[in-house]
Protein backbone atom coordinates (compact mmCIF):
# COMPACT_ATOMS: atom_id res chain seq x y z
CA UNK A 1 0.00 0.00 0.00
CA UNK A 2 2.92 2.24 0.55
CA UNK A 3 4.39 1.62 -2.66
CA UNK A 4 1.24 2.27 -4.21
CA UNK A 5 0.74 5.56 -2.33
CA UNK A 6 4.06 6.83 -3.55
CA UNK A 7 3.54 6.28 -7.06
CA UNK A 8 0.10 8.12 -6.68
CA UNK A 9 2.22 11.24 -4.94
CA UNK A 10 4.75 11.09 -8.08
CA UNK A 11 1.64 10.83 -10.64
CA UNK A 12 0.35 13.44 -9.64
CA UNK A 13 3.40 15.73 -9.20
CA UNK A 14 4.85 14.65 -12.60
CA UNK A 15 2.03 14.53 -14.42
CA UNK A 16 1.29 18.62 -14.63
CA UNK A 17 5.21 18.81 -15.84
CA UNK A 18 4.96 16.54 -18.36
CA UNK A 19 1.84 15.71 -19.66
CA UNK A 20 0.97 19.61 -21.31
CA UNK A 21 3.91 19.18 -23.59
CA UNK A 22 2.61 15.47 -25.06
CA UNK A 23 1.20 15.01 -28.48
CA UNK A 24 -2.19 16.25 -28.89
CA UNK A 25 -2.91 13.26 -30.71
CA UNK A 26 -1.37 10.69 -27.95
CA UNK A 27 -4.59 9.17 -25.64
CA UNK A 28 -3.24 6.81 -23.88
CA UNK A 29 -3.64 6.64 -20.05
CA UNK A 30 -3.63 10.55 -19.98
CA UNK A 31 -6.01 12.97 -17.93
CA UNK A 32 -9.58 13.74 -19.54
CA UNK A 33 -8.81 11.32 -22.66
CA UNK A 34 -10.48 8.37 -23.18
CA UNK A 35 -10.24 6.06 -26.15
CA UNK A 36 -13.70 6.68 -27.49
CA UNK A 37 -11.77 10.17 -27.99
CA UNK A 38 -9.18 9.03 -30.41
CA UNK A 39 -11.75 7.10 -32.34
CA UNK A 40 -13.99 10.15 -32.75
CA UNK A 41 -10.31 11.66 -33.79
CA UNK A 42 -10.16 8.65 -35.99
CA UNK A 43 -13.74 9.31 -37.48
CA UNK A 44 -12.44 13.29 -38.03
CA UNK A 45 -9.40 12.19 -40.09
CA UNK A 46 -11.48 9.88 -42.46
CA UNK A 47 -14.02 12.44 -42.78
CA UNK A 48 -11.12 14.73 -43.97
CA UNK A 49 -9.80 12.72 -46.81
CA UNK A 50 -7.76 10.19 -44.71
CA UNK A 51 -8.43 6.74 -46.09
CA UNK A 52 -6.09 4.87 -43.44
CA UNK A 53 -6.21 4.25 -39.66
CA UNK A 54 -3.80 2.25 -37.65
CA UNK A 55 -4.29 1.33 -33.74
CA UNK A 56 -1.46 0.10 -32.44
CA UNK A 57 -0.31 -1.60 -29.69
CA UNK A 58 3.23 -2.61 -28.91
CA UNK A 59 3.75 -5.66 -28.17
CA UNK A 60 5.72 -6.31 -24.43
CA UNK A 61 6.06 -2.62 -24.38
CA UNK A 62 6.54 -2.41 -20.86
CA UNK A 63 9.28 -5.46 -20.67
CA UNK A 64 11.63 -3.36 -22.61
CA UNK A 65 11.44 -0.13 -21.67
CA UNK A 66 15.36 1.37 -21.31
CA UNK A 67 15.79 2.46 -17.57
CA UNK A 68 19.04 4.92 -18.77
CA UNK A 69 16.97 6.51 -21.52
CA UNK A 70 13.88 6.70 -19.67
CA UNK A 71 16.01 7.94 -16.69
CA UNK A 72 17.84 10.67 -18.90
CA UNK A 73 14.09 11.93 -20.11
CA UNK A 74 12.83 12.64 -16.54
CA UNK A 75 16.11 14.51 -15.85
CA UNK A 76 15.71 16.97 -18.41
CA UNK A 77 12.72 18.21 -16.37
CA UNK A 78 13.23 16.56 -12.76
CA UNK A 79 15.87 18.19 -11.06
CA UNK A 80 15.32 16.70 -7.51
CA UNK A 81 17.85 13.80 -7.02
CA UNK A 82 16.01 12.23 -4.69
CA UNK A 83 12.51 11.90 -6.95
CA UNK A 84 14.69 10.37 -10.24
CA UNK A 85 16.85 8.44 -7.36
CA UNK A 86 13.43 6.72 -6.49
CA UNK A 87 12.10 6.23 -9.63
CA UNK A 88 15.20 4.34 -10.58
CA UNK A 89 14.73 2.30 -7.41
CA UNK A 90 11.18 1.62 -8.61
CA UNK A 91 12.10 0.83 -12.30
CA UNK A 92 14.80 -1.95 -10.84
CA UNK A 93 12.84 -3.59 -8.10
CA UNK A 94 12.79 -6.67 -9.91
CA UNK A 95 10.00 -8.89 -10.07
CA UNK A 96 8.92 -12.35 -7.97
CA UNK A 97 9.12 -15.49 -9.94
CA UNK A 98 8.63 -18.56 -8.64
CA UNK A 99 9.00 -17.27 -5.40
CA UNK A 100 12.45 -15.37 -6.06
CA UNK A 101 12.74 -11.92 -6.82
CA UNK A 102 14.98 -11.35 -10.39
CA UNK A 103 16.45 -8.49 -11.00
CA UNK A 104 14.62 -5.89 -13.44
CA UNK A 105 17.61 -4.42 -16.21
CA UNK A 106 14.88 -3.17 -18.55
CA UNK A 107 11.13 -2.56 -18.72
CA UNK A 108 8.50 -0.85 -16.19
CA UNK A 109 6.26 -2.82 -13.36
CA UNK A 110 3.28 -2.47 -14.98
CA UNK A 111 -0.65 -1.73 -13.02
CA UNK A 112 1.20 0.84 -10.51
CA UNK A 113 -0.18 4.41 -10.67
CA UNK A 114 3.32 5.50 -12.16
CA UNK A 115 3.47 3.15 -14.89
CA UNK A 116 1.24 4.94 -17.48
CA UNK A 117 3.02 8.00 -17.20
CA UNK A 118 6.54 6.61 -17.53
CA UNK A 119 5.57 4.91 -20.98
CA UNK A 120 3.86 7.93 -22.26
CA UNK A 121 7.30 9.87 -21.21
CA UNK A 122 9.03 7.26 -23.69
CA UNK A 123 6.60 7.08 -26.25
CA UNK A 124 6.17 10.77 -26.60
CA UNK A 125 9.32 10.39 -28.71
CA UNK A 126 7.81 8.41 -31.21
CA UNK A 127 4.64 11.13 -31.27
CA UNK A 128 6.55 13.77 -32.24
CA UNK A 129 8.13 11.58 -35.17
CA UNK A 130 5.06 11.02 -36.74
CA UNK A 131 4.18 14.47 -36.18
CA UNK A 132 7.26 15.97 -37.67
CA UNK A 133 7.06 13.51 -40.50
CA UNK A 134 3.20 14.96 -41.01
CA UNK A 135 1.56 12.21 -40.17
CA UNK A 136 -1.78 12.57 -38.17
CA UNK A 137 -1.22 10.55 -35.08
Amino acid sequence: MTDRLIQQAMTQVLTPVFDPTFSEQSYGFRPQRRGHDAVRKARSYMQEGHRIVIDMDLEKFFDRIHHDRLMAKLAERVTDKTVLKLIRKYLQAGVMEGGLVQASTEGAPQGGPLSPLLSNIVLDELDKELEKRKHAS
